[in-house]
């Protein structure tokens, strides 16, 4: 990981919530608003993106931490406000504050973690999961 990324560094994300967004129940038993598994989704990452101009050639990186407060809904077509603010740094893990808005109110408050790592340590590690068990 490269050098200079501080605490209370910012990133930002907006998107327009759209039907496929929407909770996923049966046709008319809620209105279409934003599911939380979606929200939490833009929100992290919008915490990789805060991320990506600091990582080296190689280098990714994973969540391992989602604590999310959804708060609020929002509709169908409204426009949302994704917000992730570097809160710690240790070594190769970086916490993250979250918070979304929509064009009422804050909709989600939230932390996430993530850890930088070495994508071709990490495949060699799925690979060994991927083969057949003994």
């Amino acid at each position: 990981m490269r050098n200079g990324l501080k605490v209370g560094g910012t990133a930002e994300r907006r998107f327009r919530v759209e039907l496929a967004h929407a909770i996923d129940l049966e046709p008319g038993a809620m209105p279409p608003i934003l599911s939380t598994p979606w929200l939490i989704w833009f929100l992290e990452h919008v915490a990789r993106e805060a991320l990506a101009p600091f990582l080296e050639e190689g280098e990714n990186s994973v969540g391992s931490h989602v604590d999310v407060d959804h708060l609020a809904a929002t509709p169908v077509g409204e426009a949302v406000r994704c917000v992730a603010r570097v809160a710690h740094i240790d070594g190769r893990q970086v916490s993250f504050q979250l918070e979304a808005f929509d064009d009422h109110e804050r909709i989600a408050r939230g932390f996430h973690r993530r850890h930088v790592v070495r994508v071709d340590r990490l495949a060699r590690r799925v690979e060994v999961k991927m083969r057949p068990l003994p």
